[in-house]
């Protein structure tokens, strides 16, 4: 088998093992619904779908209606009893609040004789918004906060603030019915306020801690928002119970056993990656320069989220941009590739799950007229893998448990 075919295989059985099916299943074994006049599902996140599909194999007309937010693109068919909307991300756009409206009027009216059933996962805070300022200031904010390199758990310091359904908020528009949200994780260390931006879940951020953000980065945000900065978000929320069902871990645990099944060592260097992507792939590729006389093949595997600090005007994603960082290096080594994707199957505002990049890839860009340390200062990943065939195409994969980064040296 080529180096190639192995890290597709990998990456291939990785996303199956993901797949929160199973995961959903076991949380929904854990829940008593029997005392419930009426079971309400909402859905939100980039796995919605599969997840909301999930419990309905398992519950059936036990569920009485709901709404299901995903991302274009990733709904895969109608789910009845629910309604099935796709919306933006990761900036929100009027899909977003017209879907969002449609869950807060299905949670109208409930009662303590009700439950509400909220499946969580990763891209929720774009897809689930009932915005406390114009969509054009939410949009403007969301695109600053991403071009500055900014976390995902900075980013949703500020986005709960400035919202009506984040940070706990959802939760108390659905009391006094018992909310049972199942979390699917995005975030390193599963952190269930910042999860989605945390719908159902108290906040242990303050507004203090908002507004550091806004003066680290020189936000400039307008005086409505700044205003809502100001609104302190719930601390307490008696009506939720909360289970986390899939993390970054498992998709890291099932890449090594693949590459070991392939014939590597493998070695997971960490669930918890979280630096500049550019600076992830260096690393890797000066470690693959390291082990190139090991007689062995090695699989160093991490796990987490790297950020990209927009400095062009390229396009790409951090996982392409793990790829890209590496060309140069690896073009000493041999028999070796470096390879990075988003679990969901997106990767930035692109529809390529992430990058690949071995040996030959400076050649071949060098061939077809491309510089690949001009791409990186430019941002521009995603045409200078393309050029190259070094992009991850999976489509929406069902899942959203973070990126998965693989250096592989096969002997």
């Amino acid at each position: 088998m080529s180096l190639l075919t192995d890290a597709q295989t990998i990456m291939q059985n990785a996303l199956k093992a993901a797949q929160p099916d199973e995961a959903v299943r076991k949380a929904l074994g854990e829940i008593d619904l029997s005392g419930k006049r009426r079971v309400l599902l909402v859905a939100v996140g980039k796995a919605a779908w599969q997840m909301s599909k999930a419990a309905l194999v398992l519950l059936g007309k036990r569920v009485d209606g709901g709404v299901v937010i995903t991302k274009h693109g990733h709904s895969m068919g109608p789910l009845s009893p629910l309604q099935v909307f796709e919306a933006g991300h990761p900036v929100p756009d009027e899909d977003t609040l017209a879907a969002t409206r449609a869950a807060l009027r299905l949670v109208e009216g409930v009662t303590e004789e009700d439950a509400v059933l909220l499946l969580v996962s990763g891209g929720g805070s774009a897809l689930f918004e009932d915005a406390k300022v114009p969509l054009d200031a939410l949009q403007d904010i969301t695109r600053q906060m991403l071009a500055a390199g900014c976390d995902i758990v900075e980013i949703n310091t500020v986005r709960k603030r400035l919202s009506n359904v984040k940070g706990g908020r959802f939760a108390l528009r659905c009391a006094p019915a018992h909310v049972y949200a199942i979390i699917l994780s995005d975030i390193i260390g599963d952190p269930l306020d910042m999860i989605a931006s945390g719908p159902a879940y108290p906040d242990s951020s303050t507004r203090e801690d908002a507004l550091r953000i806004v003066e680290r980065y020189h936000l400039q945000l307008p005086q409505q928002a700044l205003d809502a900065l100001e609104e302190e978000t719930p601390k307490e929320l008696p009506n939720v119970t909360s289970m986390v069902t899939g993390s970054v871990t498992q998709l890291c645990l099932s890449a090594a056993e693949t590459a070991r099944q392939l014939g590597y060592t493998p070695h997971i260097l960490t669930a918890s990656l979280r630096c500049q992507a550019r600076e992830a792939g260096s690393f890797l590729a000066s470690m693959a320069e390291y082990h190139q006389d090991s007689p062995h093949s090695l699989a160093y595997i991490l796990g987490g989220e790297t950020v990209v600090q927009l400095k062009g005007k390229g396009k790409g994603g951090r996982n392409q941009e793990i790829a890209l960082s590496a060309v140069p290096i690896l073009a000493s080594c041999r028999n070796t590739c470096i390879f990075s994707l988003g679990s969901d199957g997106t990767d930035g505002p692109t529809d390529a799950a992430g990058g690949y990049a071995d040996e030959h890839t400076q050649r071949k860009m060098k061939e077809a007229g491309v510089d690949p340390l001009v791409a990186l200062e430019d941002n521009d990943a995603y045409p200078a893998l393309r050029q190259v065939d070094g992009l991850i195409m999976t489509g929406p994969t069902g899942t959203n448990v973070n990126d998965l980064t693989v250096l592989l040296i096969k002997r």
